[in-house]
Formats: structure tokens, sequence, C-alpha cells
């Protein structure tokens, strides 16, 4: 499907890089969601432009055949038009909705015969950290996934709430502190897809961004065993490093994780971030004491 954009803007962001060029099943039924609302309520849209028009030439002041009726209060006709057409265009939008909203929870796994690639998403003061508990890595600010292969998220933040989204995959989810929120997505081709933070929580929020890669599945353990002969180890020492407030962070990655981690930032066993509290502001408080 092709879209007509406006704008080099609208259309880097809307047309190839957003909603409406999805590159995988979730993102595909979205849009197609998004299409059928947007018809359904044109049954309300046209006729009332139509209509509009119509009345304000009919009842014109040139012309003579237009009834005059200042006793007229009520029609029972024209009260079955009114109410029925909103009436009809409510229920197909709701079963839309709610067929759409059902086949695409989030935790709902995404059928393949390939069994899904599991990361663990947390959300810092500003970054991303991904964890691959079965690979025993992590990386900052970069997401690399085999295309074709359902990735199932298991996300939390490490601070205030934030949002993951990767626009053309679909499904924006919440990361809360000490709790886990579960998405299942898949790229059915490979790709390099935004992602972002896309809700503000905070000064570094225009950097809290990350690129996700979908690759072939031997560039993808080419990545691995690369990512394992690289970096810091990941552990709750580093981590506690890792989880001050930081801007603008290069991707980078650990050649190793320790094990159970991600559940002691979700228990808080590891205590949470400091919050988006920007240095300015630290400062502005001490001042003001």
């Amino acid at each position: 499907m092709s879209f007509d954009c406006l704008s080099a803007v609208t259309a880097q962001w809307i047309c190839r890089e957003g909603l409406l060029d999805p590159r995988g099943p979730v993102g595909a039924s979205e849009i197609s969601i998004m299409i059928d609302a947007s018809l359904i309520m044109m049954a309300i849209v046209i006729p009332t432009i139509v209509a509009t028009i119509a009345f304000a030439w009919w009842f014109r002041a040139s012309n003579t055949r237009a009834a005059y009726r200042p006793e007229f209060t009520y029609s029972g006709r024209i009260e079955l038009v009114v109410w029925s057409i909103p009436l009809m265009v409510i229920l197909l939008l709701g079963g839309v909705s709610w067929i759409g909203s059902h086949e695409l929870d989030p935790a709902m796994p995404i059928e393949s015969a390939t069994a899904p690639l599991e990361v663990e998403v947390v959300s810092l003061d500003w970054k991303w950290l991904f964890v691959y508990p079965d690979l025993g890595i992590a990386s900052v600010n970069e997401l690399v996934v085999p295309a074709g292969t359902p990735v199932h998220f298991q996300l939390t933040s490490a601070s205030v709430l934030s949002a993951f989204f990767v626009p053309q995959l679909g499904s924006m989810i919440y990361t809360m502190n000490g709790m886990t929120t579960n998405l299942n997505l898949l790229a059915d081709r490979p790709g390099v897809f935004r992602g972002m933070s896309s809700h503000f929580n905070g000064d570094g929020f225009s950097g809290m961004h990350f690129t996700l890669s979908a690759v072939a599945s031997a560039q993808f353990a080419a990545w691995v065993a690369q990512a394992h002969q690289t970096g810091p180890v990941l552990n709750a020492a580093s981590y506690q490093t890792l989880s001050q407030q930081s801007l603008d962070v290069s991707p980078f990655t650990f050649r190793a994780v320790d094990a159970g981690l991600f559940g002691d930032i979700v228990s808080q066993t590891l205590p949470p971030g400091p919050g988006p509290r920007s240095s300015r502001g630290t400062q502005a408080d001490n001042a003001a004491r």
C-alpha cells in the first residue's frame, strides 16, 4: 500500500518510517483498523458535507420555490434518518474496535513456527536497556532481532513511566517501575526501524530513542558472537552506574549479564533510578535550601 504525502517531513515520519508503512503483522493489522474506521466514519462525514451544501443552495434568498414553514416542529422520518445513521456507525466502529483490540492484545503471542526471541526491556533516564536473557548479552539504545522471528518483550522502568514504541511494528506500551508489561512484535522482513519513548518523561526525552535492526538469522548470530567478545559485564554495580541520568547515549553492548538482573530491577531489589531530575533542577533545589 502506498500513500502520497504532503511534505518531506510527513513522507519520512508517516509514509516511510511511521504508522502508514507497517513492517509486521501487528502494524499491518493496526493500519487496517485505522483505514476501516475512517471509511466507516465517512458514512456521516460525506452526507453531512453534501447536505450542508445542498441546504445552503436550496434555501438561498433568491430561490422562491423553497417553502418557508415557521410552524414546522417535528418529522418522524427526519428523526429516523438523523438517529439511525449515527447509531449504525457507532455499532460498526464499536465492533471493529472490539474485535481488533482483542486480536491485537499486546500480551498475545504471535502465531509462528519459529520460537520467539526473549528480550527484557528497561527504560532508564534517558536511554533503553535491552537484555537477551537466553543469550546472556545486553545492549543500550540498540535492539537487534532476526527478521521473521517473533519477539516477546518483558518491559519495566527503572524510573518514571515511559512508553516503548516502534511505529512501523505497532503497539505502543507503557513501562512502569515495579511492574512488568508484555508485548509481542514481529518484523516480517529485514530493515532498520526507529524506536522511541513516545511520551514526555523529563529533560532527556528528545534523545531517548533507539534503532531496531531486523536482520537475517546469520547476521543476528554474528552480532551475538561479536557482542560476547566486546563491552563490559552487566551486573549490579554496572547497572547502578548505567541507571544514572545521561543524555544522548551512543549504542553499546554488554558481553555478559548477571542472571536474574531483570527480576531484581522489577522487584526493586536494585533500587530505582533517581528519576527525571536534571542537574540544573538539582542545583536549583540546593540553592533554594
